[in-house]
């Protein structure tokens, strides 16, 4: 699949990023992992982030994250497109993003790099570099350490063909918005706040109309009936899900620190597709607390 391809694919519907399941020693669970897949793949997501955020990449050493992708890409293959996490260091990002091309990902998405802060042309450089080292589709995350400015995509757009799209974490309604005029139809623009569906209808009206969804792993149905909805205008639906699920959901995802990932995973396994536990740093939910998410669950049946 060429960059250009795999820009089509990312704006043509939902994406998602699978958990990634761990035993009860915490262990990659490769089976599990493949069910997962199998599960999901017929509600119809455009495209999957193979060891992405929620597939919990920062908690990967490098044969485990060889393994994730491998098995992404042997149960999906032919049927959706993988794009495999890659970050951290700029030479351990490009390690990830070769390897993630080895295997035959379709392409990479770009998680910010480190800890510490970095200038805008630190930040250009290391994109430049991932992107340089491999030939197949980029998009890189902005969020946490890395924020791009309208400058400096645009030195990015011009240096790297290869750099498809622009996922955004961070909400800064105005930066978004300067970054979307100023770079036009060159890049995929995808919405990555957490929970992105309760921002869906905003970042859609700032011309970017497509998301990657986290419930997509527990309430696929309901993930889909969501953006179908949202694709649609239909604004009754959204606004019923999102008054009777997701703002409830969000309250209960901010009571703890990390909890964006946990309790996904706890509401896989209330769905009865339990990924395993999370890894430190991150904790699991406590159990009252995995009980309100059982009862907010129940009335969407099942999925």
């Amino acid at each position: 699949m060429s960059p250009q391809e795999l820009k089509l694919v990312l704006e043509s519907g939902l994406l998602s990023f699978p958990l990634t399941d761990f035993d009860a020693e915490l262990n990659f669970e490769p089976k599990g992992y493949a069910e997962r897949l199998e599960w999901l793949q017929p509600y119809g997501a455009s495209a999957l982030f193979a060891a992405g955020g929620t597939g919990e990449f920062f908690s990967l050493e490098p044969g485990e994250y060889s393994e994730v992708i491998k098995v992404a890409l042997d149960t999906c293959r032919g049927r959706t497109p993988i794009l495999a996490g890659a970050g951290g260091p700029t030479r351990v990002a490009i390690q990830y993003a070769q390897e993630a091309e080895r295997l035959g990902a379709q392409g990479i998405l770009l998680l910010p790099h480190y800890l510490t802060e970095a200038s805008q042309e630190g930040l250009i450089a290391h994109v430049q570099a991932v992107c340089r080292s491999v030939k197949f589709g980029v998009v890189v995350y902005n969020r946490g350490a890395c924020r791009l400015t309208p400058k400096s995509l645009l030195v990015l757009a011009e240096t790297c063909p290869n750099l498809i799209g622009f996922k955004d974490g961070i909400g800064d309604i105005e930066k978004f918005v300067a970054i979307r005029q100023t770079l036009g139809e060159r890049f995929a623009y995808l919405g990555g706040l957490p929970t992105a569906e309760v921002f869906a209808g905003a970042y859609k009206a700032m011309g970017c109309p497509v998301y990657s969804s986290a419930v997509f792993n527990f309430i696929p149905k309901t993930a889909m009936e969501f953006y179908n909805a949202h694709a649609a205008g239909d604004t009754a639906t959204c606004d019923r899900l999102i008054r009777d699920f997701f703002l409830p959901y969000i309250a209960l995802r901010n009571k703890g620190e990390g909890y964006a990932v946990s309790i996904v995973k706890a509401g896989a396994a209330i769905a009865g597709h339990s990924a395993g536990p999370v890894r430190p740093p991150l904790s699991d939910m406590l159990p009252a607390e995995v009980e309100e998410l059982r009862a907010l669950m129940a009335p969407l049946g099942a999925q």
